[in-house]
């Protein structure tokens, strides 16, 4: 097994009230009144109070071209993930120098060299290090990446891995799209970052929660539920209602299956980390799986304060889920992105 011994979330500096983002972005986007009040009401009704952006609100109307939109990716991204690595590091007490393997996720940009290779010399990581950079899992990818890092430390028992992810939704913007699924997602998306880091059963550092397992899902015939179509404006949202029809259709097998094969019910889940996927994405989760809708509480949280963070969202949990005292055994992180697809990852706290 592996052990998750630090959490860092890290977010950009820049903060805005829901209502405040609404009205910088409905001349950009909307262009008639009844467009307008659709998106206004969309973003009122996402369950969010404040996000952060990668720029100043003032900036998104001037955003030029995808490349140039990129290049702003590459050099906040890489920025925060630093930020996030080091702190991670520090409440660890380790330095870059011991980290043996590091994966890196994104959906919202891309880099070649990758955003891990770059902190390399930033933060003084080995030469040698394992670098596994990820694109594509979208919001999947906080708690794929977990499992994917405890995979690497199940062979290499005395190693430390880390993940490293960070999302700036808001350069995906697409000016004038008046679709209903880029009014959801520019309501309800944010930028932020976190970094996790791990190690493997043999290694001396003992605190935190034991991974224990991993599943993954893909589902049939959901290709087009939600994803992203890249065009010459860069990341067009795709993001459908059935997002939803899916949790409820197989989330419920998927877990009791999950679970029953170490000898485990729902019942003896005591911390759920849940993906704040949105309202109706949290919503499904506790109907699907006959969960008190309070049992995602940090989850719900988490939406209000920040938004839906892609894959860095279910790692804001799971730090807010560390930093809270409270007796633990038995827990399940999840999240779900394109493909359909799904990862859960059974902890364990002794």
């Amino acid at each position: 097994m592996s052990r998750i011994v630090a959490v860092a979330p890290e977010l950009p500096e820049y903060s805005y009230p829901q209502a405040e983002i609404t009205r910088a972005l409905v001349p950009l986007i909307s262009h008639g009144s009844a467009h307008q009040a659709v998106m206004e009401r969309t973003h009122a009704n996402s369950g969010i109070g404040t996000r952060h952006t990668a720029l100043p609100l003032e900036r998104y109307g001037h955003l030029g071209t995808f490349r140039e939109t990129n290049d702003i990716f590459i050099e906040v991204a890489t920025d925060m993930c630093g930020r996030a690595l080091t702190r991670a590091l520090d409440e660890a007490s380790l330095t870059p120098t011991d980290v043996d393997f590091i994966m890196f996720t994104s959906v919202t940009g891309l880099s070649a060299p990758s955003i891990d290779a770059l902190l390399v010399q930033r933060l003084g990581l080995r030469p040698n290090v394992k670098r596994l950079p990820s694109y594509g899992l979208g919001c999947m990818a906080g708690a794929a990446g977990i499992a994917r890092v405890h995979d690497y430390l199940e062979g290499h028992p005395t190693d430390v891995g880390v993940l490293v992810s960070v999302e700036l939704c808001s350069l995906t913007l697409q000016r004038g799209d008046e679709s209903m699924a880029n009014f959801v997602a520019t309501g309800l998306f944010g930028d932020g970052a976190a970094a996790v880091v791990m190690v493997g059963e043999q290694h001396p550092s003992a605190a935190g929660p034991r991974v224990v397992d991993s599943v993954s899902a893909t589902y049939p015939d959901t290709t087009d539920v939600i994803g992203f179509l890249v065009g010459g404006t860069g990341f067009e949202i795709v993001l459908t209602p059935g997002v939803a029809d899916v949790i409820e259709e197989h989330f419920p097998l998927d877990v009791a299956a999950f679970l029953a094969a170490h000898e485990l019910t729902v019942d003896a889940i005591d911390t759920w980390v849940a993906h704040p996927g949105g309202p109706r994405v949290l919503d499904a989760f506790a109907t699907s799986l006959n969960v008190d809708p309070a049992e995602f509480a940090l989850s719900w949280a988490s939406l209000e304060r920040v938004g839906n963070l892609s894959s860095a969202a279910v790692l804001h949990v799971l730090a807010d889920t560390l930093a809270t005292p409270a007796p633990r055994q038995n827990g399940l992180l999840f999240a779900l992105g394109p493909g359909v697809s799904a990862e859960f990852v059974l902890l364990e706290w002794q």
